[in-house]
């Protein structure tokens, strides 16, 4: 799953079909060679000027996406692991640098300067992540985190990229206030950029993905050819501007140590949403298609796209969907469709640098808002409402990207989603077992009115795992529950079945309790252990929850071998 709200088809829930394996017996040699040729020419169409948008939303120089988008190509294609891939500029974290590089002061070569730490700090910490094996991070961000989020970071793209079409400024930085800034503006509205803009978006809606030429490509051109015959400064609007390649830089500022700790804890933020966004795409099409690949590998690949990157003042660079699913629809068969397009995108840059210059600004803008138009389904919602599962998560995260920014909404929705985690854990939610008519099946009696309980015995079962924040609670409800029995009980069985291990807290709380049964004549039993709890309460066993308390067996087991030990006594 991905955020990249410019490839938001990731973040959106996949049919069933999305995922059944399609695997044909590969082609001959030359054939793979010439479609991944085809490939690399016409996603490359797609990439370039979508490399130039994002460089304007991160506020960096367009050559910065250049940069980003030609090292992403040819350092994955040389490294990565998945052959659709295509990693570079992605509109999600272009917006998460334009917030944090935007907000510090210095003038434009601090920001510069700081961009360029932040993505090789990223580059940093995903090699660092490869070397430690830890290709199942992204899981740590919940996917309705992610989908609400995508769609709050769309919204905001959006909306900055209005200003640029309408023809006006504002003063603000915050979503909200951008837009009813411009509804209130909206005297002020230049016709020529609104007309230059509506045309462009019209045009990409329009001929969408339908076209042999991409649609972005087009638009691009068209500007071009149109600024020969129309002086858009004129009439107000602006161009791209000079693309300078000749003052290009290698290598990283000189910070010092603070200045380094700070950039790296916002490169774990940015690390995090690039490695979601990638690997979704990633393993979305290597699913789809049968294909084996390396999370770890990924990893490795990620950082040294986002290292170099970094070095030469680029962008960071991840694997967005859009892209890919473009390069798989144009028939890529190696990841060496992306350094074809690589070469194509070289040439173009090297040869019509000039006319790229031209391009009017509201046309970039279109672009920006076409890319991230996908992400804007309330469709992404549906589901939670069906489930009736994490709608508040969901919901959070889209509204704390719209009240909070950017890099605080996502760090906000995290912390909502933890939280409510936390609160279901440490919900006292215990049951009551009885055996199931005369099977071995021991079941909720309060949900199965043929289970009976076991006479002299009450047997209990949390639901949820217990830990710190939820064991005194819950032995709390057990201890209300025995108050409530009406016939003698001389043995209480725990089935810990949904603990697979236990904490400090976890001990101390069972040894309590177990004393208490025991001062009144009843004793406690564990049972259904998990090996790593078992092997924990094994070590902590003393007089007050002793050895012969712990069992690993069934709760029928159990049950057979009290029965077993009391008709001895008798």
């Amino acid at each position: 799953m991905t955020i990249d709200t410019g490839h938001a088809a990731a973040v959106q829930l996949q049919k069933p079909s999305t995922y059944t394996s399609s695997v044909e017996p590969p082609p001959p040699r030359r054939v793979r060679i010439g479609r991944d040729v085809l490939a690399g020419v016409s996603i490359a169409g797609l990439l370039l000027p979508e490399a130039i948008a994002y460089a304007g939303i991160a506020g960096l120089p367009p050559q910065a996406g250049l940069i980003a988008l030609l090292t992403g190509l040819v350092v994955y294609g040389l490294t990565g692991s998945s052959r659709f891939a295509i990693v570079s500029g992605t509109s999600s974290s272009a917006a998460v640098l334009a917030a944090t590089v935007g907000a510090g002061d210095g003038g434009i070569g601090a920001q510069l300067a700081y961009a360029a730490a932040l993505v090789a700090a990223t580059g940093m910490l995903f090699l660092l992540a490869g070397a430690s094996r830890l290709g199942a991070m992204s899981d740590f961000v919940s996917k309705p985190v992610l989908r609400g989020f995508a769609f709050g970071l769309a919204l905001t793209i959006a909306i900055k990229q209005l200003p640029t079409i309408l023809g006006v400024h504002s003063h603000y930085t915050d979503t909200l206030r951008i837009a009813f800034d411009l509804a209130h503006q909206a005297p002020s509205w230049n016709f020529y950029s609104v007309a230059l803009g509506a045309a462009a978006l019209a045009i990409l809606f329009g001929l969408g993905r339908s076209a042999r030429m991409p649609a972005t490509l087009a638009v691009i051109v068209l500007g071009i050819a149109l600024g020969y015959g129309i002086d858009w400064h004129a009439h107000g609007i602006g161009t791209v501007g000079v693309i300078n390649f000749h003052d290009m830089t290698i290598g990283l500022p000189k910070f010092d140590r603070s200045q380094w700790l700070q950039t790296a804890e916002l490169a774990f933020a940015l690390m995090l949403i690039l490695y979601a966004e990638s690997y979704g795409s990633i393993r979305s099409f290597a699913l789809k298609h049968g294909d084996v690949v390396s999370a770890n590998r990924d990893l490795m690949a990620l950082g040294c796209a986002n290292l170099v990157s970094g070095l030469l003042h680029g962008m960071p660079v991840g694997a967005g969907y859009s892209a890919t699913s473009a390069n798989e629809a144009a028939g890529a068969q190696t990841r060496f469709a992306g350094l074809f397009a690589a070469a194509v995108i070289a040439l173009i840059v090297l040869m019509l640098l000039p006319q790229l210059s031209r391009t009017p600004e509201p046309v970039l803008a279109a672009i920006v808002i076409y890319a991230v138009s996908h992400s804007l389904h309330p469709d992404v919602f549906k589901p939670y409402w069906t489930w009736q599962r994490d709608r508040l998560v969901v919901i959070a995260a889209l509204l704390a990207v719209l009240v909070f920014g950017i890099l605080h909404g996502l760090l906000v929705a995290i912390g909502v989603s933890l939280l409510l985690t936390l609160r279901n854990l440490s919900e006292p939610a215990v049951s009551v077992l009885g055996r199931l008519r005369d099977s071995h099946d021991f079941v909720d009696i309060s949900a199965h009115t043929d289970a009976t309980p076991i006479p002299g015995i009450t047997i209990v079962r949390p639901e949820v795992p217990l830990f710190f924040a939820n064991a005194e609670r819950v032995l709390s409800k057990v201890r209300l529950m025995l108050r409530g029995q009406s016939t003698p009980v001389q043995t209480v069985m725990l089935s810990l079945e949904e603990t697979p291990d236990v904490d400090s807290s976890v001990i101390e709380a069972l040894r309590i309790f177990s004393a208490e049964l025991t001062s009144r004549g009843q004793r406690l039993l564990l049972v259904r252990l998990k090996p790593r709890a078992l092997a924990v309460l094994e070590r902590a066993s003393d007089e007050t929850l002793p050895r012969s308390a712990l069992w690993e067996l069934s709760v029928d087991k159990c049950v057979q071998s009290i029965a077993a030990e009391t008709d001895g006594k008798g």
